[in-house]
């Protein structure tokens, strides 16, 4: 197994401990801080694993499918265990895990169809925002700005470039299927 490939691993295994500490049975001290040291760690990973694979030259399929898996389970592990503790805005979860899952089916057709979708420049932002927001509920602090918290600023923006991350996909495909009938 390469480096890369680990990090991935091991961004999936933060999830479960990342989500005890947000949703614990019993009171833990300090679990937020905890879990956004964690959190921390898991959104490292996903900028080394890639720049890892990317520097060496061992980018694989297996690679980019664990990464997006593994970003797709944080993201969302997070995000449904900060909605449950009122943390994260369910409307926010649903946007965020929805998009996930539409271009994940988007790039599943296109696949069949022989096309690859690949990653975008707004894929990555969409990426950091949505770990910045998370880290950021985590700590959340006392303090409201225009009756939201800081986080919830970050959450805001984490939507909107969430959505036009997606709408970028889509467009892109749409693109490649018109010139590929026009091809045809």
């Amino acid at each position: 197994m390469s480096i890369p490939d680990g990090l991935a691993y091991l961004r999936i295994a933060l999830v479960p401990v990342i989500l005890a500490l947000i949703l614990p049975t019993e009171p833990i001290s300090h679990a937020f801080g905890l879990a956004a040291v964690f959190m921390g760690i898991a959104s490292f990973t996903d900028f080394l694993d890639g720049y890892l694979a990317s520097r060496w030259r061992i980018t694989t399929t297996l690679g980019a499918f664990l990464d997006s898996i593994a970003d797709k389970l944080l993201v969302a592990g997070a995000l449904f265990g900060l909605v449950a503790v009122d943390r994260a805005w369910a409307w926010a979860a649903f946007v965020i895990v929805g998009r996930e899952i539409a271009v994940a089916g988007l790039r599943s057709v296109a696949a069949m169809d022989g096309v690859t979708v690949p990653p975008s420049w707004w894929g990555k932002a969409k990426a950091n925002v949505q770990f910045l927001a998370i880290f950021m509920a985590l700590l959340r602090t006392s303090d409201a700005y225009a009756g939201l918290y800081p986080d919830q600023w970050v959450m805001i923006l984490a939507v909107i470039v969430t959505v036009m991350s997606g709408y970028g996909y889509f467009a892109r495909f749409a693109r490649v299927l018109r010139s590929d009938r026009a091809r045809a």
